[in-house]
Parts: structure tokens; C-alpha cells; sequence
């Protein structure tokens, strides 16, 4: 019988970032081009300074609401016929916001650059913000929240960082707000916040594609001179946990199959410094298929289809989750599983395979990551919203590589909490509720499903 081998890997190949330039235009804005000539494309990434984490208390979602509103309309077309130009160049335009920046994004024929790019400026310069586009999507976002109560996999996310974090952070609720501060919301407060936010010194276009940095510098002049000069205000940033003990919250879902489980704590802001330890750490632990939390629950135990683990990125601290979902019948054995692999990693060195397996993988899929212009432009967008070194992407591969097992095991005790870690279960408490509480895991509440 012959056993089989798995082969070793080549030596890795030499593999460059595409080189951009950086400066400040005469207006204060931000410009930053990536030349690119694989293809006649070009990407335009507006990355604006009004994510989330600034929504006014009480308002929270209005940055999301503002950046979706951008495209409606202007005050010389409405919604429908700036699309209608938008497609007649070959192209659609986006835009939207997450915790850290709002964006407006569109790839286009290079030679179609320059009218598109005319038009792009005057739709975020001075867009209409109409009444009834507003209550639209106003009232589309109420139904994704109406939806997510009712799937237990959205209700286990949003439950999970509302118990995870103090009621007074922005990370408690929703990027995108909740039922009551959505519901909220006015014509007034969107253009008002887009009038104290998207201003020329929050704003960097980043430019990839068949262009050269003088073309794109000439566009931009020309395409963004209206856009408000000086900086908006921010916000501080509250990300402190609800509690620094071990909790367990089920969220009461009467006779569900399943069980959705979220097991977590605070997680590290994206500039700390043993991002890339943590990372490979995670990688082993449940970031890959091959990773122990999944090979123990799906493959050694059955429990699942899937299970992992993740760093939730921000400027600010994000969670750490551990996410999967399981028959309710096995809902502790589970949880007691996820537990002892978060305790084991922590007490003794990943083996050489298991680092190399994590490596490997991380360093070999980089380089497919920016094959598109859209790619390369988001690449660079996040070197902008987390200030990384411009020599990120250069050294990232050779950074995976660095790791060691020592530096897998100082990551997972220093940043894995087993006695800070947060249980939130989507699940009927009848049936889960005294094999949950056997286990000491914390302190054992049961809410109320807002549908249930």
C-alpha cells in the first residue's frame, strides 16, 4: 500500500504591488494612482472620512442613510436619469459606508474616463438628497432589519454585539442602526451630515488603472472643485465590553431546530502591532477549513457544517467571534468544544505543519487578490483609513513568513481571553437552557426574540 505524500511547495515568486504615487492637491485633497495598463480600466475610489463611528447618538445609521442617499439625484437630474447617464458611459457607480469610511466607487473604459469622471463629480457635489428617496430607503433598510429578527443568523450577529459591547459605544448596535434611530432619521439630518463630513481635507480619491498620475491629477482638479473645503468633525470612539466576565445570553427562539451560536470578546484595533501573529493565529485556530475549531466540531465531532473564527478589523477594537450553528441537541458539547480549543491554543505551541499550512496559505492567495483595478484601488483605500506604511502590501508576504510558533503561542495568550469570552445563542431556551447552565460558563440570561 502506498501512502500517500502531500507535496511540498515551491519557492514562492517574486511578487510586487503595483507601485503608486501619493500627494496632497493645492485644494487639500488627497490623491493617490495606481498606473495599471493590463487592461484599457480605470477605477475611481472616493474613501471619505463619515463612516459610522461618527453617527450622532440617537442617529445612528445616518452615515450609512447619507452615503446610499449620494446617488439619488442632483440638483440638475434625478435619480433615475443620472443612472440612465452612468450606463449610457458603460459603467454604474456605488457608494455606501462602513465603521471607519463612506465611499463612492465606479471602474470604467479608459476612454470614457474623463466624461465619466465629470459627471461623478457632479453627482457628490451637490446631490439633491430628495424626500422621497430618503423615506425609500429608509424604509428598505427597516425591512433588512425587520428580516434580520427573524433569521437567526442576523439576529445571532447583531445580538452578539449588542451584549459584547457598553450600550454607549457606536459598536453596540448596527453599522447601519437600529429599527428605532433608522425610523428617526430626517431629509434635514442627512444633508446636514453630509454638508459637516464630506468635505476636501476627510476625502482621498484613489485612482487605479490605464492612467498616469498627471492625467488623474487633472481630472480630479477638475472634477472635484466644488467639493467643501476644511475637515469635519469626529467623534470619539467608545469601544469598551458590557462586561469583563464570562456571560452567557440566549435569545429565546421556541422550538428551533438550531442553534446559532457567537462566542467572543473585544478583539485589537487593525494597527496594533502583532496584527500579522494574530492573524496566523486565528488561521490555525478557526480562520482556514482546515483550522482546529472546524476540523474538531465539523469532522472529529459532527456538530456542524462549518465552523471558524475571525478579527473583526477597525480602527477601532473590533471582536474576536467564533461563529457557527449546530443542532440544538448538541448545542453544549459544542460550546464546551469551542472553549477547549481557545484554551488549548493558548497552553502549548501550534505543531510546524499547522504553522506552515497557515502560512502558506495566507502568503500563496495574496498575490491573486489584486488581479482587477477595483482590487488594487480598495488595497490602497485601507492603506488610507488604517494609515499602514506604504509598504505594506510589499512586505506583507514576507511578514506572514516571519511568524513562529512562538510568536503564535505569545499572540494567543496575549490576545485570546477565555475568561472574557461572551456566549450569545440564538435557540429554543427550553430545550438548551440547564445543559447550557452545567457548564459554568458565565452568568446565564434569557431574552425574549423582539418576534418571539
Amino acid at each position: 500500500m502506498v501512502t500517500a505524500v502531500r507535496p511540498k511547495p515551491s519557492a514562492p515568486r517574486e511578487y510586487r504591488f503595483p507601485s503608486f504615487t501619493e500627494e496632497v492637491l493645492p485644494s487639500g485633497l488627497r490623491l493617490v494612482v495606481a498606473p495599471v495598463e493590463k487592461l484599457p480600466l480605470v477605477t475611481f475610489l472616493i474613501v471619505i472620512d463619515a463612516g459610522s463611528t461618527i453617527d450622532p447618538s440617537g442617529k445612528e445609521g445616518l452615515a450609512a442613510l447619507t452615503a446610499e442617499a449620494l446617488l439619488e439625484g442632483t440638483r440638475e437630474f434625478d435619480g433615475a436619469q443620472l443612472t440612465e447617464r452612468f450606463e449610457r458611459l458603460g459603467t454604474a457607480v456605488e457608494s455606501g459606508a462602513g465603521w471607519d469610511s463612506a465611499f463612492v466607487k465606479l471602474t470604467v473604459l479608459a476612454d470614457r474616463l474623463e466624461e465619466a469622471t465629470a459627471l461623478l463629480g457632479e453627482a457628490i457635489s451637490s446631490p439633491a438628497f430628495p424626500e422621497r428617496e430618503i423615506e425609500r430607503l429608509k424604509a428598505e433598510r427597516l425591512a433588512e432589519i425587520l428580516q434580520l429578527e427573524t433569521e437567526p443568523r442576523g439576529l445571532a450577529d447583531e445580538k452578539f454585539s449588542e451584549f459584547l459591547y457598553a450600550p454607549e459605544s457606536r459598536y453596540a448596535t448596527s453599522d447601519g442602526g437600529t429599527a428605532e434611530s433608522v425610523a428617526g432619521l430626517s431629509r434635514a439630518d442627512v444633508d446636514s451630515f453630509f454638508r459637516s463630513h464630506y468635505r476636501v481635507g476627510a476625502t482621498t480619491v484613489v485612482v487605479a488603472g490605464a492612467i498616469t498620475q498627471l492625467m488623474a491629477r487633472n481630472l480630479v482638479s477638475k472634477s472635484f472643485s466644488q467639493w467643501t473645503s476644511g475637515v469635519g468633525q469626529g467623534r470619539a470612539l467608545i469601544a469598551s465590553p458590557r462586561t469583563n466576565k464570562r456571560a452567557v445570553s440566549i435569545v429565546n427562539k421556541r422550538d428551533a431546530p438550531q442553534s446559532e451560536l457567537r462566542v467572543g470578546h473585544l478583539g485589537l484595533a487593525r494597527k496594533h502591532p502583532d496584527f500579522f501573529p494574530t492573524m496566523v493565529m486565528n488561521a490555525v485556530l478557526g480562520g482556514l477549513f482546515g483550522s482546529r475549531i472546524n476540523m474538531n466540531l465539523r469532522e472529529e465531532h459532527g456538530y456542524t457544517y462549518g465552523a471558524s473564527s475571525y478579527f473583526d478589523w477597525r480602527r477601532g477594537p473590533g471582536p474576536f467571534v467564533v461563529a457557527t450553528a449546530v443542532q440544538s441537541k448538541v448545542t453544549a458539547p459544542a460550546l464546551r468544544e469551542i472553549f477547549s480549543e481557545i484554551e488549548r491554543i493558548r497552553a502549548d505551541r501550534i505543531s510546524e505543519e499547522e504553522l506552515s499550512l497557515a502560512r502558506d496559505y495566507l502568503d500563496g492567495v495574496f498575490p491573486i487578490r489584486y488581479e482587477t483595478t477595483t482590487a488594487i484601488a480598495s488595497a490602497l483605500a485601507n492603506l488610507v483609513i488604517y494609515t499602514l506604511n506604504t509598504d505594506y502590501y510589499d512586505t506583507y508576504r514576507a511578514r506572514v513568513r516571519e511568524v513562529t510558533t512562538d510568536d503564535v503561542l505569545r499572540a494567543a495568550r496575549n490576545h485570546l481571553h477565555p475568561d472574557q469570552l461572551q456566549t450569545v445563542i440564538v435557540g429554543d431556551a427550553a430545550a438548551i437552557k440547564d445543559s447550557i447552565s452545567q457548564l459554568g460558563f458565565g452568568e446565564l440570561r434569557v431574552h425574549a426574540a423582539q418576534n418571539d
